[in-house]
């Protein structure tokens, strides 16, 4: 047995325990407790710098002057041997999560504890958090709800079908949308999992499989939920920055212990893994105030960008930072919800929650023919707004993969132009590892 030394947030009085049997650990309600708060620690790492790689590494938003996993995806170079295509933590994640789900009820007598099922629930939304990446960035996965405890079980697991993937994924979601709590008071509230943030997940999740109806449903859930509430545009940055705000559903917590690559990836002087790229500069409509928000535009071209730290940050220092890093936010779903509406031909419903983003960031509401003029569509003038709104954050890549425009848009940049290409190849030591396990087809 080990116990990291580290809290995963300052908020957690208890330490989080790793990767180990759990056969005799979960004795009491603290026990549990730190069981849980293990897979969150494992979120810490899984997330610190991968969530760019996979949500923006390959997009058409960013530029790239650096070797390695930046050039790579942003060339359409993708090998088995980049960092990108190791999923070692979000198997930890889920190794954490399928030992508390397991050992979690001996911890209480009762079935109907509140305690019980919030813990379990979280264990689950976190679990589904990580198969989700999976399925998103790698397709067909290897698949398991079981934690590893004996040598009679099968180690070397095949694939499973994405979709049968994604049918536990909304059930662990639907699970934790029931019993994770409304509200656990504080901070906690944006870096736990709660009931919205359960639904907030629901609706991703729900749009991905382009299931519209359920998606407008989890989506409104979260639209009703008096914890959010968006921020006023100067208060832009601060979301960000300081992180915690009435707009964020879901962040992943760090500190001055538990660190990310935020400035590395963004922000680290002229040698940032990424700046914008200028068909993303050019695509801001006038008087747009989040744009000075965004990247450096003291320098020409820009090499900073300066939304997760403030307008005007110029902090040349390599540290690791430690703004949280922002899963789902109350815009991200507003938005959601509005091209869900868009896609079921109720441009009526989509128009208002569409101008409500623009709206705070100084632009004028569109009706449905200005939507056109502009954008072709009603749906297409709303992911021009998720391109601008949710720039940077790790949505890009599956918003272009899940509306089925990734080679539409890359091809012009990188040449992607072949449907296997969209998925990741998996890494080398996985694949030498498990006799089980295939190489993704395009990377044979």
């Amino acid at each position: 047995m080990f116990v990291l030394l580290l809290a995963s947030c300052s908020f957690l009085d208890k330490e989080p325990i790793s990767s180990f049997s759990a056969q005799g650990f979960y004795k009491t309600v603290s026990d549990a407790q730190a069981g849980v708060y293990g897979i969150y620690n494992g979120m810490q790492s899984t997330f610190r710098i991968n969530f760019a790689y996979w949500g923006e590494g390959r997009a058409d938003a960013v530029e790239t002057n650096h070797s390695g996993d930046p050039h790579a995806l942003s060339r359409n170079l993708l090998s088995p041997v980049i960092p990108s295509s190791n999923w070692t933590n979000l198997y930890m994640v889920i190794s954490r999560a399928n030992y508390a789900i397991k050992y979690i009820p001996e911890v209480f007598e009762d079935d109907n504890s509140a305690l019980r099922n919030q813990l379990i629930g979280q264990s689950r939304a976190l679990r589904a958090i990580a198969y989700f990446y999976l399925v998103r960035v790698w397709g067909d996965v290897p698949f398991t709800l079981e934690p590893y405890e004996s040598g009679r079980q099968e180690l070397f697991l095949p694939v499973t079908n994405r979709e049968t993937i994604l049918d536990q994924i909304v059930d662990d979601l639907l699970y934790a949308s029931q019993f994770c709590a409304p509200s656990y008071g504080g901070e906690r509230d944006r870096v736990l999992i709660t009931k919205g943030g359960a639904d907030g997940l629901l609706t991703q999740v729900y749009m991905w499989r382009k299931q519209y109806d359920k998606a407008i449903l989890a989506a409104e859930r979260v639209m009703d939920n008096p914890l959010y509430s968006l921020v006023t545009i100067s208060n832009w940055n601060n979301m960000f920055s300081a992180g915690l705000s009435s707009e964020s559903v879901f962040e992943v917590g760090y500190d001055e212990t538990q660190t990310n690559s935020m400035r590395i990836l963004y922000a680290l002087g002229n040698d940032a893994d990424y700046f914008p790229s200028q068909k993303f500069m050019n695509s801001f409509e006038d008087g747009d105030l989040r744009k000075p928000k965004i990247w450096d535009n003291t320098q020409t071209p820009p090499r900073k960008i300066w939304k997760f730290f403030g307008e005007g940050f110029n902090d040349e220092s390599p540290d690791p930072s430690q703004n949280n890093i922002i899963l789902v936010r109350l815009s991200d779903i507003m938005l959601l919800k509005a091209e869900a509406h868009a896609r079921l031909h109720q441009n009526d419903l989509a128009l208002p929650l569409l101008n409500s983003i623009r709206n705070r960031a100084g632009l004028p509401s569109l009706d449905e023919n200005d939507a056109e003029d502009l954008y072709s569509t009603v749906a297409d003038a709303i992911m021009h707004e998720r391109l601008i709104e949710l720039c940077f954050e790790g949505h890009r890549w599956f918003d272009l993969v899940r509306t089925d425009k990734a080679i539409e848009v890359m091809n012009p940049i990188n040449q992607l132009s072949d449907p296997r290409n969209i998925v990741w190849p998996i890494h080398e030591d996985a694949v030498n590892r498990n006799p089980n396990l295939d190489q993704n087809e395009f990377y044979r």
